[in-house]
């Protein structure tokens, strides 16, 4: 791939790392690989991120960055259609929630979800303490769900499960949205308590 040091940026590592990632997993993300993909030294990549941890936020951060706020449905609605929407970009990289679950842990990136769920929660009159209490829990879940799910897909390919049933795509899913609108009656029960 090389490219000369001088025209080397930030989006450009990203874009190698996400590229990596979804061809690997975590475990493709090396500095040292990513140089080496970029036709540049080790060196060159702190120019840009001062150590991994601030690559693979940039990286978990760009992951999420495509979950746009829905513009129709009711709040129950949008927030289902945000927590799914976030699913699939997680699973579209191997390790992907896992990276970002991570990053969100740490305060390192991926915390765009949250704000959404939060924003969404506001928006629909929840208090902000409410809200963040929430969104923190919808985030918990699609990003727990989300690891468990990929962990599984990825020990049954290496044979190191048996393949179940019960992971099937269209299985797995609706177990999916349905935890989510068992967390939203409980926001919704919280809601007409506090009324």
């Amino acid at each position: 791939m090389g490219i000369m040091t001088g025209s080397l940026t930030r989006a450009g590592i990203v874009d190698v790392a996400l590229e990596l990632l979804a061809d690997g997993g975590l475990h493709a993300l090396a500095m040292r690989r990513i140089a080496t993909e970029l036709g540049v030294q080790q060196s060159a990549l702190y120019w840009h991120f001062e150590n991994k941890q601030q690559l693979l936020g940039a990286v978990a951060d760009r992951i999420v960055a495509p979950i746009a706020r829905p513009a129709a449905g009711d709040r129950s609605a949008r927030i289902e259609t945000l927590g799914s929407r976030l699913r699939e970009e997680l699973l579209r990289y191997p390790d992907g929630a896992e990276l970002a679950a991570s990053a969100y842990a740490f305060r390192l990136g991926a915390q765009q979800p949250f704000q959404r769920f939060a924003d969404e929660l506001v928006d629909g009159g929840l208090t902000l303490d409410d809200a963040e209490a929430a969104a923190s829990v919808l985030v918990h879940f699609v990003f727990g769900y989300t690891a468990d799910e990929q962990q599984r897909r990825q020990a049954a390919a290496l044979g190191a499960i048996e393949h179940d049933h019960a992971s099937d795509a269209t299985t797995v899913a609706d177990r999916f949205s349905r935890g989510l609108r068992l967390i939203l009656r409980g926001v919704d029960a919280q809601d007409t308590s506090a009324s």
